[in-house]
């Protein structure tokens, strides 16, 4: 069976300084560990082709496909509030793009390829197999809760070692974008003051991403209200990204690199999972408060674009940044409003909403099945003194029953609120039952995660409860 990827590569049609081209390098005994069907069916190529030797071969970088371009893409970044002017894609290469069957352009990339150009001194450009597992499932998570994500294709094991703390499996992961471009790509020119390059750069992206952006302005105020908009999903599902470096923010919208993310079991505001996050710099509450910096450094590398005078673009550029706050605050009220429940948000709601997660905060409830719990009468249950949460069930049943019959609140609830979240512990648990074998687990979870809002069956309850004590999660690692 022939593989064939339909590619039409309009990045590598830009100019040379933008990536360095370079082949794949290839691993010693690739072997197929997961394939999404669903997504290859949806990117126009034969799942079946994929799962052939010639597939394997390119879903592992061992063979590139007919129309591929490999290469490896070009930023810099804010890592940790710290700049890199040369960054880079030091362990990926993006193979190429396809138009989807619904006409998207999206990337198609190979993570653990191997080093690049752009790799660390030391870097083996390779992903253990672990973080490329994680990555597919949490990233299908998202997808799943209706959260702007790249996409995972396909895990391969490379049949060889890599060392991090120690020798671990590896693998590549074929990861699905809408682009790759980031803030960081914007910086990789400004900080030259290569103003074409720049200038190319956000006409690109006008033309991938926002068609009805007639310049860099509108361009700037499309990217500020996705951003927005993505931040306030993810904590409505208590996500923690844990490297909202500015390399690691898509301009698209999409949630990219999941590194050391979570997905919090009690809430607290100031949860960090991420052991290289030591100070909390991306903790979940600061989520907001971070892409509001990180955009800022985007309307900075925009500023030669924005007007000839450069005191007049520093001024358009302030006032789109500060536009951010309100935007996110709208959108946070959107999001919460959804998941108590509320066809419309009136004055006051914002103030039910934070006053359940300050009782939720101060007694360790779990977050998802607080919220899950909402729409059955099983909230309370999260709570160790039931009191406090007694006295505002009673006003947020009130507000909830304002022209709104029982059964359509309880399912406005069930449609905002997910019963499973890929929690920390059942991905741990899936992940080292796979390197040792057994791929079962990952199944499992993976097809659990596909319908969150869905009550789950017999089979999947035990993958909605929280951790035991003894199952606890409490750091998560980048893996590169």
């Amino acid at each position: 069976m022939t593989l064939q990827i339909p590619f039409d590569n309009s990045y590598a049609r830009l100019p040379e300084r933008f990536y360095v081209r370079q082949p794949p390098v290839p691993v010693a005994r690739p072997e197929l560990v997961l394939l999404n069907r669903v997504l290859a069916t949806d990117l126009g190529i034969d799942p079946a082709a994929l799962q052939s030797d010639e597939g394997i071969a390119v879903l592992s970088g061992n063979a590139v496909a007919m129309g591929s371009e490999p290469l490896a893409q070009a930023y810099s970044g804010h890592q940790f509030g710290g700049f890199s002017p040369v960054l880079g894609d030091g362990r990926a290469l993006l193979l190429g793009e396809v138009m989807d069957r619904r006409g998207r352009r999206r990337d198609i990339q190979l993570k653990g390829s191997g080093r690049t150009a752009f790799s660390r001194p030391g870097s083996d450009g390779r992903s253990p197999l672990g973080p490329a597992i994680r990555e597919f499932i949490v990233s299908e998570a998202m997808h799943a809760l209706g959260i702007p994500t790249t996409r995972s294709l396909a895990v391969v094991a490379t049949g060889e070692s890599v060392r991090r703390n120690g020798p671990e499996p590896g693998g590549v992961l074929t990861r699905i974008a809408a682009s790759h471009l980031r803030i960081g790509t914007f910086q990789f020119f400004a900080v030259r003051q290569d103003i074409e390059a720049l200038r190319l750069l956000a006409d690109f992206a006008i033309v991938r991403h926002f068609p009805e952006a007639e310049g860099p302005l509108d361009l700037l105020n499309a990217v500020i209200a996705r951003q927005a908009d993505l931040v306030a999903r993810w904590m409505g599902a208590g996500f923690i990204h844990g490297v909202m470096n500015t390399d690691n923010t898509a301009i698209s919208g999409e949630t990219i690199d999941y590194g050391p993310c979570a997905f919090m079991d009690e809430y607290h505001p100031q949860t960090v999972f991420s052991s290289i996050d030591r100070h909390g710099r991306y903790a979940f509450d600061r989520q907001a408060g971070v892409l509001a910096w990180n955009l800022a450094q985007f309307a900075s590398c925009l500023v030669p674009l924005l007007d000839r005078d450069t005191d007049t673009a520093v001024r358009i550029a302030q006032g789109a940044v500060g536009a951010y706050p309100a935007l996110v605050e709208r959108s946070w009220g959107a999001v919460f409003a959804a998941k108590l429940g509320l066809a419309e948000i009136r004055g006051g709601d914002d103030t039910l909403a934070v006053e359940l997660l300050d009782l939720m905060a101060r007694q360790q409830a779990d977050f998802t099945n607080t919220f899950r719990g909402l729409a059955d009468g099983s909230a309370g249950a999260q709570f160790t003194d039931p009191a406090p949460f007694d006295t505002w069930e009673s006003r947020w049943r009130q507000r909830v029953a304002q022209g709104a019959a029982p059964e359509a609140v309880a399912a406005r609830l069930r449609a905002a609120n997910p019963a499973i979240v890929p929690r920390n512990h059942r991905v741990a648990e899936a992940i080292s039952a796979a390197e040792a074998g057994d791929l079962a687990p990952v199944h499992r979870l993976i097809a659990a995660l596909r319908t969150p809002f869905a009550s789950p069956d017999t089979a999947t309850h035990a993958l909605t409860k929280p951790p035991a004590d003894d199952e606890r999660v409490r750091q998560t690692f980048c893996g590169t």
